[in-house]
């Protein structure tokens, strides 16, 4: 099968949408797919690749991390493209990935599906607050709903994500897929490299959060966590790898509630071996964003035998169960650092999660999940356009 994938989002921006996509890509090339995917050009050196057409651009002015790609350049596409044939197509962003990707399918006449990677309706105000809140999610929600009626088949991350489009009144033909994950990247790692690099000692209790540094992964809430922990453990300290745009106000924040000896930011870490290794520093990884449609990074911690301690809201709740590595927090900061406390003082408590994370994440292994995403294509080639349900794979 010839399939075209576009985003508005791919390395080296570095994000969870960034790291489905080069899965997915991977796991269905293993499958003998051809996959060529059209993704905005950073100007960052990135490396040329045969089966990716870059597309140039400027920054987004709200998160300049991003790039929104030229509609000159866009509307060239067909004529990039002609004499090439396609199967079908898939789109992963809901900007102008979208409205591109419904143009080319039907000028290619293939069918398109969508992954709905990004739960809008918990995301936009953060970014345009000078709108309301209740304004910014009828927003999202029309143009969802909207958006939903323009394709031929959508890929769910999570039940929380069927569950909100149950909401909005969508009926698009849809099955729900999570993202998984390559295990061979998170199979071994050195507990001790990180540490020994960042000067921490080996004995000092450390936990870990890796992801965007944004205002939607809700870590000004983990600061206010880490402050009551810190009254039981003074030398706890935080780890926060990733980089973004709450990193300036999160700083502040550190400051603010004299938390500079506990909190340690890292940056983006390389992934095939830094990142590994900073999971692995922790004694615990820590979560509590609001607006996941799953979390890989849960999974990823999970894989390298790190106990998770996570609040269970949206679509986290899908990997968080009691026996599978974690301990669901409650949403509230006093709560949540009892539970963390709970995990960082029992030694014979973080084994036995370490062991459970391992098992439980064989069960979201990259290739199991590309094949039933390969399979939903043939389903939506197969089908007719207006056909309607939603199917729940396991």
């Amino acid at each position: 099968m010839k399939i075209l994938m576009v985003s508005d989002v791919y390395f080296p921006r570095v994000n969870g949408v960034s790291t489905s996509i080069m899965t997915l890509r991977r796991e269905l090339k293993e499958l003998g797919h051809e996959v060529t995917l059209i993704v905005p050009a950073y100007g960052m050196n990135e490396t040329a690749e045969s089966d990716i057409i870059r597309i140039g651009g400027r920054k987004v002015l709200m998160d300049p991390e991003d790039r929104l790609m030229s509609y000159r350049e866009l509307k060239r596409l067909p004529e990039l493209l002609a004499g090439r044939s396609f199967d079908l197509l898939h789109i992963h962003t809901p900007f102008q990935a979208h409205y591109t990707g419904v143009r080319l399918a039907r000028h290619l006449g293939i069918p398109c599906v969508e992954t709905y990677h990004t739960f809008f309706e918990e995301y936009l105000y953060h970014y345009i607050p000078f709108l309301p809140k209740s304004l910014m999610r009828y927003v999202a929600r029309y143009f969802s709903r909207r958006q939903c009626t323009q394709i031929d088949g959508l890929i769910l991350p999570s039940i929380a994500m069927e569950e909100a489009l149950q909401r909005y009144g969508v009926d698009t033909f849809r099955k729900i897929i999570p993202t998984g994950i390559e295990l061979s990247d998170f199979d071994y790692c050195d507990r001790h490299s990180f540490r020994h690099k960042h000067n921490i000692a080996l004995d000092r209790p450390v936990i870990v959060y890796v992801g965007r540094v944004a205002f939607e992964k809700n870590i000004e809430f983990l600061l206010i966590m880490l402050s009551q922990l810190r009254h039981n453990l003074p030398d706890i300290l935080m780890i926060i790898a990733g980089e973004g745009p709450a990193e300036s106000r999160l700083k502040r924040m550190v400051e603010g509630l004299d938390l500079s000896a506990n909190v340690m930011f890292v940056g983006y870490l390389e992934r095939a071996s830094e990142l590994p290794a900073c999971y692995n520093a922790g004694d615990a990884f820590v979560f509590a964003s609001r607006t996941e449609t799953q979390g890989l990074v849960l999974l990823e911690a999970m894989a390298l035998g790190v106990p998770v301690v996570s609040t269970a809201v949206m679509g986290t709740r899908d990997i968080l169960a009691a026996g599978k590595g974690c301990r669901i927090a409650p949403d509230n900061p006093v709560d949540f650092a009892a539970t963390l406390y709970e995990v960082l003082t029992d030694a014979d408590l973080r084994a036995r999660l370490s062991s459970e994370a391992k098992q439980h994440a064989l069960e979201w292994s990259a290739p199991r999940m590309a094949s039933q995403i390969s399979g939903f294509y043939r389903q939506v080639m197969e089908a007719a356009p207006a056909r309607n349900g939603s199917v729940l794979i396991g």
